[in-house]
C-alpha cells in the first residue's frame, strides 16, 4: 500500500527537542518563565509590535484581542466570511454579533464591500463596532485599504493573522496590522508550539490589560480578588520554549513552504481547467488548488483518498454554516461560496519530502486526466 502523504504536520527535530529539554531542566514548567518573556520579545520584534502577551490558543488570542479593543455584547462586528470558525465564535463568547464580508476575486475580504457595509449601517444609526479581517490560508488581505474604511466610519480594526506568520505586505510583516493582532500557534500552523497563540497589542499598557484577562483577572494583592470575570489562557513555559525554536527555523520553513507552492502551481500550469490560489505576499501555508468546474473538489478529493493522500476543502463560508442561519446577507456576493465549491487544499507540510510531492502531483495530473474523458 502507499504511505500516507498527510495534509499538513508540524516540522520538529532537534533544535526543538533541545529547547523543550532546557526548559524542562530550568524548572519553569508553570505558565511563566524566561522561555515565555524571550518568546513574546521574539514575537514583537517580527511583528513590529511594542508589547505582545503568549496564550494557550490563537482562539484565545482573537477572543482577548476582540475584548480589549472594546468590543461589547450587542456590537455588530464587520468579519470576513471565508474563515475558521473560532474567527466568529469569538464574537459570540462576547455577545457581539457577526456581520458577514465577502471575499473579492482572491477569497480575502472585499474592502470595497467592507466600506459599503459601513456606510450603510452608520446611515441607519447601528454603526459597525470594529472589523475582523482574515488572511486566510496565510495571504494577507489589504490591510491599508480596510484600515482606512474603518477609520472613515470609527470602527476598530483587530486582525486575525492567525495563518499568516512570516508573510508581508507593503514591507510590513503579518501581524502588525490592525490595533491588535491574533496569530495561532496550532500543530499545523507555520509555527507550532503544540498549541498556542498570543495577542499583539499596541503598546505596554494595551497588554497589561490582556495579560490581566488572561490570568483570571486576578488583583493585585496578597489574597484572591477578581473585580470582573477572567480566563485561564496562559502558554506554559516549555511550549514557549517549543515556540522559539521554531522562530529560529522560520526562514526554512517558509523556503520549504513556496518550493512546495511553486511546485503545484507549474503542475497547475499544465493541466486545463486547474489553476492555483495567488499566494500575494503570503507565506504559502496551506496551497489551495482551484478547479474550473463547480463541485469537483468532492470527487478529486476522494480519488486522491484512494491513494493515501489527504485533502481538505477551501474553509465553508461562515455565512452558510447552521450556526449562523438566518444571518445578515446583505455583504453576501458568492465569491466565498464559489471558492468553497471550487478550492481543495492540497498537501502542505514542511517536510514533504521530493518524492512526495511528485507522488501528489502525479496523482493530481492521472485524477484530472481520468476525469477529463469520463
Amino acid at each position: 500500500m502507499n504511505e500516507a502523504i498527510p495534509l499538513c504536520l508540524p516540522s520538529v527535530g532537534v533544535a526543538e527537542e533541545a529547547a523543550v529539554a532546557n526548559a524542562l531542566r530550568s524548572g519553569w514548567v508553570a505558565p511563566a518563565g524566561p522561555q515565555v518573556d524571550a518568546f513574546e520579545a521574539e514575537l514583537g520584534a517580527l511583528t513590529e509590535r511594542p508589547a505582545v502577551v503568549s496564550v494557550s490558543s490563537g482562539t484565545a488570542a482573537l477572543h482577548l484581542a476582540c475584548l480589549a479593543a472594546g468590543i461589547r455584547a450587542g456590537d455588530e462586528v464587520a468579519v470576513a466570511t471565508l474563515t475558521f470558525a473560532a474567527t466568529a465564535n469569538v464574537l459570540s463568547y462576547i455577545g457581539a454579533v457577526p456581520v458577514f464580508i465577502d471575499s473579492d476575486e482572491s477569497g480575502l475580504m472585499s474592502p470595497e464591500l467592507l466600506r459599503l457595509a459601513l456606510s450603510e449601517r452608520a446611515a441607519s444609526g447601528r454603526p459597525l463596532k470594529a472589523v475582523v479581517p482574515v488572511d486566510v490560508y496565510g495571504r494577507p488581505v489589504d490591510h491599508s485599504a480596510i484600515a482606512e474604511a474603518a477609520r472613515d466610519f470609527g470602527a476598530v480594526v483587530v486582525s486575525d493573522a492567525a495563518e499568516s506568520l512570516g508573510a508581508q505586505l507593503d514591507g510590513h510583516p503579518a501581524g502588525s496590522f490592525g490595533k491588535f493582532a491574533a496569530v495561532s500557534f496550532n500543530g499545523n500552523k507555520i509555527v507550532t508550539t503544540s498549541s498556542g497563540g498570543a495577542v499583539l497589542c499596541p503598546s505596554q499598557d494595551a497588554a497589561d490589560r490582556v495579560r490581566y484577562l488572561a490570568t483570571q483577572a486576578r488583583q493585585p494583592v496578597p489574597h484572591y480578588e477578581h473585580t470582573e470575570v477572567g480566563f485561564n489562557y496562559r502558554l506554559s513555559n516549555i511550549l514557549a520554549a517549543l515556540g522559539s525554536a521554531q522562530l529560529s527555523r522560520l526562514p526554512e520553513i517558509l523556503s520549504a513552504k513556496r518550493t512546495i507552492y511553486f511546485a503545484y502551481r507549474e503542475m497547475a500550469s499544465r493541466l486545463e481547467g486547474m489553476r492555483m490560489l495567488d499566494p500575494a505576499e503570503g507565506n504559502c501555508w496551506m496551497s489551495v488548488l482551484i478547479l474550473d468546474t463547480p463541485g469537483a473538489t468532492a470527487a478529486i478529493g476522494d480519488d486522491l483518498a484512494t491513494q493515501g493522500i489527504e485533502t481538505r476543502p477551501v474553509f465553508k463560508p461562515m455565512h452558510l454554516q447552521p450556526v449562523h442561519a438566518g444571518c445578515d446577507l446583505s455583504y453576501i456576493t458568492g465569491n466565498a461560496e464559489a471558492l468553497f465549491n471550487r478550492g481543495i487544499v492540497l498537501p502542505s507540510s514542511t517536510d514533504m519530502r521530493a518524492e512526495q510531492l511528485e507522488r501528489v502531483i502525479d496523482a493530481v495530473a492521472s485524477v484530472k486526466t481520468a476525469r477529463s474523458h469520463v
